[in-house]
């Protein structure tokens, strides 16, 4: 049986019930979607998740579509400006590091972002988040593992947003239906493989037959 896996959105509450780090250091920034994603760890296995998101490209995936729609993007954003180093964290906003309690502050942080212009905040046993700035939003990459009966665990990821004023809320009003219907159900057909190639081939008892 051909085994696939469709972006799945979950309810926000997925996300704001969890007693996650996050809800206490970006406060001010909006819940834009909440994500099951693909597949599932076993004991220690955050820390390799945490790896294969680092090298993770987005942009260079598996549907031609998705991938024009990240280049354009990139187009765009190198003849308006917004993606100038100016424009980034620890310039146009600060770095979300600076609001980190201080048990977070000394913790090791994730290995550097490979492709995707993220950069982490911080990195524990059960999640991680990682913030991308530019002339249109500030935003949050968040992902935690939930346990599971075995002890193993299953991943979500929330994406929240902190839009920089009119043009950020039209930015992410407009991009919103692309990355719900174009971009994210080939992103997490590429992340299942990505998990995958990471655990040894390993089956994804949570993978869906597609529906």
């Amino acid at each position: 049986m051909r085994i696939t896996h469709s972006a799945h959105r979950l309810a926000d509450s997925a996300h704001t019930s969890r007693p996650w780090r996050i809800h206490e250091i970006a406060p001010d920034f909006r819940l834009e979607d909440v994500w099951e994603l693909p597949g599932k760890g076993g004991p220690g296995d955050f820390a390799r998740l945490v790896r294969v998101i680092s090298s993770f490209d987005p942009s260079h995936g598996s549907s031609r579509l998705s991938n024009a729609l990240f280049a354009l993007r990139w187009k765009l954003g190198e003849l308006l400006g917004w993606d100038d180093p100016r424009r980034g964290v620890g310039a146009r906003v600060p770095t979300l590091r600076d609001r980190l309690p201080a048990d977070l502050r000394g913790a090791p942080s994730g290995p550097e972002f490979e492709a995707a212009p993220f950069e982490w905040v911080y990195v524990t046993d059960d999640e991680c988040a990682a913030e991308i700035a530019n002339q249109t939003v500030h935003g949050v990459m968040h992902v935690g593992a939930i346990p599971d009966d075995a002890g193993g665990f299953r991943a979500q990821m929330a994406v929240l947003v902190k839009p920089n004023g009119p043009l950020g809320a039209a930015y992410m009003a407009a991009i919103r239906p692309f990355r719900h219907s174009i971009v994210y159900p080939p992103l997490m057909r590429d992340a299942a493989r990505a998990w995958n190639a990471a655990t040894g081939g390993a089956p994804d008892p949570y993978a869906l037959v597609a529906r």
